[in-house]
């Protein structure tokens, strides 16, 4: 008895010794599925792109608030019928919407080199918009995809311990990724985040790698052009060049000191 049960105990923490070391691996592709997921949504959501909805009467219903108010789309923006039963197996955007966020966020990067520098721009947990008030119920703004590290990652806005849980954060302070100069993207990911690997593998890339943000409206491609490791409070490479059109890849990097860096991997739209 007593070698059965000595047996039963030496197969139990084998296993849970191949578990204890399996667990990274296995924790870290679902992390990358779900990733893919997530992106993979973003495009099914950017081509279903609607002009209206008709209501029960016949009307051309043309945002998301009015669609909810009648009862055409639920709380995810996603179609319904009379019962409440969904209809499509993706959520409605309206272009009306769409088109005010755009102008919306030319206007915010457009205010942005007089700001540089002062209180407003220090928040950089801080959405820039509420993207449910434009019927993007889902927080994405964008998505990023790095092919030479196979990462495909969404993009929320907000910095802030909560949307980088499930993708990249952009910083508010700096430049919406929008097609236009005088731009300098800051996206911040986490590094050894248990379950998901979001920007682990970013001090892999090399000069000339491509770094594609795609948007509602655009795709947008970058190459990288430099990689550095700055303080925590340094902030002269999230500046706005002018006439450049810039991208910098933010994650915290340990240093000497018992604290942490920050690696940046600078990229330009050539």
């Amino acid at each position: 008895m007593r070698r059965k049960i000595l047996t039963v105990v030496a197969v139990i923490m084998l296993v849970a010794g191949v578990g204890f070391l399996l667990f990274p691996s296995v924790s870290n592709l679902i992390g990358k599925q779900h990733n893919e997921k997530l992106s993979e949504q973003f495009d099914s959501t950017r081509e279903h792109v609607v002009n209206y909805v008709e209501d029960n009467d016949g009307g051309q219903i043309d945002n998301a608030g009015e669609a909810r108010e009648k009862g055409l789309i639920d709380s995810e923006g996603y179609r319904i019928d009379d019962s409440g039963a969904r209809m499509y197996d993706f959520p409605f955007v309206f272009r009306s919407d769409l088109e005010r966020l755009h102008e919306d966020s030319l206007a915010y990067n457009h205010s942005l080199p007089q700001k540089q520098g002062s209180g407003d721009t220090v928040h950089y947990e801080y959405a820039a918009f509420d993207l449910n008030d434009y019927g993007v119920y889902d927080g994405m703004y964008a998505c990023l995809t790095i092919p030479a590290i196979d990462l495909r990652l969404p993009v929320y806005l907000g910095a802030d311990s909560n949307t980088m849980q499930y993708g990249v954060g952009h910083l508010y302070g700096t430049s919406l990724p929008l097609d236009e100069k005088n731009t300098n993207v800051a996206l911040a990911g986490h590094t050894d985040y248990i379950g998901r690997i979001f920007f682990d593998n970013i001090r892999a890339l090399n000069d000339g790698d491509e770094v594609i943000v795609r948007n509602y409206w655009e795709d947008i491609t970058y190459r990288v052009i430099d990689r550095r490791i700055v303080a925590e409070d340094e902030v002269n490479d999230l500046l706005i060049q002018k006439d450049r059109q810039l991208l910098t890849l933010i994650t915290c990097i340990r240093n000497n000191s018992g604290g942490f860096d920050r690696y940046l991997v600078i990229c330009e739209k050539q």
